[in-house]
Order: C-alpha cells, then sequence, then structure tokens
C-alpha cells in the first residue's frame, strides 16, 4: 500500500505545482487538464483549461492534485505536507522558497527533536512542516 498526498485548489493547481517541482526536487509525471476528456461536456468553458489530475515524484513519493470545482472548494486544514530531510542547508533553502509570499507557523529552527523545524502556509493556501533530524 501506497498513501499520497492530494492536494485541492482554487484554480491554481498548475501554477502550485510548477512553484513546488525545482524547490522540492521534484518531476511533474502527468498533469491533465478537462480539455479533450469526458470531464470537458461537464465542466464550465472557462474551466476547461483548469487541472483535473496532476501527478509529482518527489523521492518516492508522489505528491497529487487537481483543481476543485469553484462551488466545492474548501481552503486546506487540518493537516500539512510534511518533508523530513537530511541536510540543514537544504531545509533552510526549502522552508524559504515555500514561504515565500505565504505565512510563517512558526519559524525554521532547532529544536529539541531536530536539527530544524518549521511550519509554513505557501502562497496557494497548502500548510506544510519542514523537518530536519538531528545528525546520528
Amino acid at each position: 500500500m501506497q498513501v499520497n498526498p492530494y492536494l485541492l485548489f482554487n484554480g491554481d493547481c498548475e501554477t502550485a505545482f510548477r512553484f513546488y517541482e525545482p524547490i522540492v526536487g521534484g518531476k511533474i509525471t502527468a498533469m491533465l487538464t478537462h480539455v479533450g476528456t469526458p470531464m470537458a461536456a461537464h465542466t464550465p468553458p472557462e474551466w476547461h483549461h483548469k487541472i483535473l489530475h496532476v501527478s509529482m515524484t518527489i523521492g518516492d513519493t508522489v505528491l497529487m492534485g487537481s483543481d476543485a470545482p469553484p462551488d466545492r472548494y474548501e481552503k486546506p486544514q487540518g493537516f500539512s505536507v510534511s518533508l523530513v530531510l537530511k541536510d540543514t542547508g537544504a531545509a533552510d533553502r526549502i522552508f524559504h522558497a515555500l514561504a515565500e509570499g505565504g505565512s510563517v507557523r512558526m519559524p525554521i529552527q532547532k529544536t529539541f527533536w531536530a536539527a530544524r523545524f518549521g511550519m509554513l502556509v505557501d502562497k496557494f493556501g497548502i500548510p506544510w512542516m519542514i523537518n530536519c533530524d538531528e545528525p546520528a
């Protein structure tokens, strides 16, 4: 079994995933819009070029998402996408890049359990936790 986070966006899914890809070192492996699919007939014309489904591999994990129809979008809450790293420099870089234009909930810093830990909500409304383990 594999568990994959699936993120819903308010019309900016493509922009978000293109933003995330270089920051986290991911690779977008699929990005489908409504155009050319059976869903196009059930989608308002202004929504045809919005994302029906996107997949991005990050290491051994797959992060997925789509644009929720405007009448079904809900602000993300009650979860965070958690990235666990082994390099403090990478943790700091990723945290600050994801925080650009968003809001920091807890600045990235040393904690009693981690060399670096921080929490933020990115400019697309997605909550993130960045954790960098202490060296062994």
